[in-house]
C-alpha cells in the first residue's frame, strides 16, 4: 500500500483493493475515484499510478482557478507523455495493434453467454462455469473492452462443448511465458513445426502434435 502523491485536497492511493479500501475507512474524503487494473505488470503499473496523480491533482487545480493561459499550458503539459515515443515504440504500437485486430476480426472468439448457450448451461449466470474454467486453467479468454472473449476452438463440439483436454495442457506449458493475448497470436499463426498449419486448426484433430510444437516454442524462446 502507498500514497504516490498527496497534493492539497487530492491523495493517489496505490494497492490492492484491500489495502485501498483499508485506507479509505480512515479517509475523511468527500469524493472518490477508483480505478482497477486486471494482470498489469508492476512498472507499467506504477507508470499509471503516477501519470494518474499528475493528471488528477493538476485537472484539479485548473478546475478550481480561473482557465487562463498559464492554466491551461499546464494541464497540456501533464496530460502530453513527458519523454518523445521513439519510432520503434510508435512501430511495435502499431503493430501490436494490427495483431490484436486481426484476431479480434477471425470470428474464433466467444462470450460466455454464447458459451453457456453451446454447452446448454444456466443462463442466470452464464459467465460462471466459463469463468471457473478459465481459474482452473482449462482454456484462456481475452479481455477486450471489459469482455472475455473465449476461443472457439478451444471448445469440444463432441463433449458438449467443453474444454478441449489438450489446450489445458498447452497453457501450463506456457505458463507465465505467453498471456492470452500472446497464446491467442501463437494458435492462429502459422507453424513450422506443424509443417505450417496453425495450432488451432489441429488442436482437436492432432492434440499430441500441438502439445510438442508448445513445448518446442518454448524451447526457441529459452533459447531465444
Amino acid at each position: 500500500m502507498g500514497i504516490v502523491a498527496d497534493h492539497l485536497r487530492v491523495s493517489t492511493l496505490v494497492g490492492t483493493p484491500k489495502e485501498v479500501q483499508a485506507r479509505l475507512e480512515t479517509s475523511h474524503a468527500d469524493r472518490v475515484l477508483v480505478v482497477a487494473f486486471d494482470h498489469v505488470k508492476p512498472k507499467v503499473f506504477q507508470a499509471l499510478a503516477e501519470n494518474f496523480t499528475n493528471v488528477a491533482s493538476s485537472m484539479f487545480e485548473v478546475l478550481l482557478e480561473r482557465q487562463d493561459r498559464e492554466s491551461l499550458e499546464r494541464l497540456a503539459e501533464v496530460l502530453v507523455p513527458r519523454t518523445v515515443p521513439s519510432p520503434r515504440l510508435l512501430k511495435e504500437a502499431a503493430m501490436l495493434v494490427r495483431a490484436r485486430k486481426a484476431v479480434l476480426e477471425s470470428g474464433d472468439w466467444l462470450t460466455a453467454a454464447d458459451i453457456a448457450k453451446l454447452a446448454g448451461l444456466s443462463t442466470r449466470n452464464p459467465s460462471a462455469q466459463p469463468n471457473k474454467w478459465k481459474k482452473q486453467g482449462l482454456i484462456f479468454a481475452i479481455n477486450h473492452g471489459g469482455v472475455d472473449y473465449f476461443p472457439g476452438y478451444g471448445l469440444d463440439r463432441d463433449a458438449s462443448f467443453r474444454p478441449v483436454k489438450a489446450l489445458a495442457k498447452v497453457i501450463e506449458i506456457f505458463g507465465v511465458r505467453k498471456d492470452a493475448w500472446g497464446m491467442a497470436y501463437w494458435f492462429r499463426s502459422d507453424n513450422s513445426f506443424l509443417g505450417g498449419k496453425r495450432p488451432q486448426d489441429l488442436l482437436a484433430s492432432a492434440p499430441e502434435r500441438v502439445i510438442e510444437a508448445a513445448m518446442d516454442e518454448i524451447q526457441e524462446i529459452a533459447h531465444g
